[in-house]
């Protein structure tokens, strides 16, 4: 079995939309979201713009075709649905693994309210992807996630996952929801917060009471590490998405493009945000093992490429 048919489920098929559970499932989730289909009007491919980007300034870009820009910015705004999608999809296995972790049995019964939460979430980022069955997924980060959320160190899952991740993604889906161009979009990314507030702080809650062994120390720096290596390589997707569009581009090309995309300042501020997430006493020797290994520095534009 393919590792991403377990806990992440990336490789999990969809059912056809006549079949009989998908019509019960469409009714169980109508009693939590109620009637909210998206409306035809605010449908679109290109959800956010330029500037969400950093791609006014990029000189390749501003002298593409009005036609090309569109492409752009349509694989970009596209890559960005389909991550919330997939990670909201790894997050209804997780919550349900940790049920089964669970010590207690409030600490079930909240794992399983966090598992409807992330139900909720897939269902509604996928009403605004197109007709078609997302199955698996070569992106590195969503391969990481997938690694990740197999570990059975509960240790490892709430500092990696819950805390440094989840808290991460509460900055992100703040700044999608703040720039989105879409308003159903953007409440619907408003809307996720308090939820994932409330997953993050317990991550927080239960690590704070945890002991944390030099095994599970030694895999959440290795396991952060590697994470922190793909945010300082600065805006990938963004680089690709410009070359499906205009063809090859040449190594000093894409540096040229990371440069203009300021990446190390990109790259810092979201490392700076990581590291602050990385709190409490038995935080503190992560930290420093990760200051120690420049973990935090992001790359200038020629380790880039």
């Amino acid at each position: 079995m393919n590792q991403y048919q377990k806990t992440a489920g990336f490789d999990l098929p969809h059912i056809q939309s006549d079949d009989k559970l998908r019509r019960v499932l469409s009714s169980a989730l109508k009693s939590r979201l109620g009637n909210d289909p998206v409306s035809p009007e605010f449908m679109s491919d290109r959800y956010w713009d330029a500037a969400h980007f950093n791609l006014e300034k990029v000189q390749v870009f501003q002298d593409s075709s009005q036609q090309e820009q569109g492409e752009i910015l349509r694989l970009c705004s596209g890559g960005l649905i389909e991550e919330a999608y997939f990670i909201e999809k790894a997050g209804v296995g997780y919550m349900a693994k940790m049920v089964l972790l669970a010590e207690t049995t409030e600490e079930r019964m909240l794992y399983a309210l966090f598992s409807s939460d992330e139900v909720a979430h897939l269902a509604q980022i996928s009403r605004f992807l197109p007709e078609k069955d997302l199955v698996g997924t070569e992106d590195p980060f969503l391969r990481f996630l997938a690694d990740l959320v197999e570990t059975q160190d509960k240790t490892v899952l709430l500092f990696v996952l819950q805390i440094v991740l989840e808290g991460w993604g509460l900055s992100h889906y703040r700044n999608l929801a703040k720039d989105c161009l879409n308003p159903q979009l953007s409440s619907l990314f408003e809307g996720f917060l308090q939820d994932e507030s409330r997953h993050h702080g317990t991550g927080v809650t239960l690590f704070n009471q945890m002991s944390v062994s030099q095994a599970s120390r030694a895999t959440i720096i290795e396991t952060l590490a590697l994470f922190l290596q793909m945010v300082r390589v600065g805006p990938q997707s963004v680089v690709s998405a410009i070359e499906q569009v205009k063809g090859h581009l040449s190594r000093q090309q894409k540096v040229s493009i990371f440069e203009e995309l300021d990446t190390e300042i990109h790259s810092g501020t979201r490392l700076n945000l990581l590291r602050s997430l990385m709190r409490g006493e038995a935080a503190g020797i992560i930290v420093q093992e990760l200051e120690d290994r420049g973990a935090f520095q992001p790359f200038p534009a020629q380790k880039c490429v």
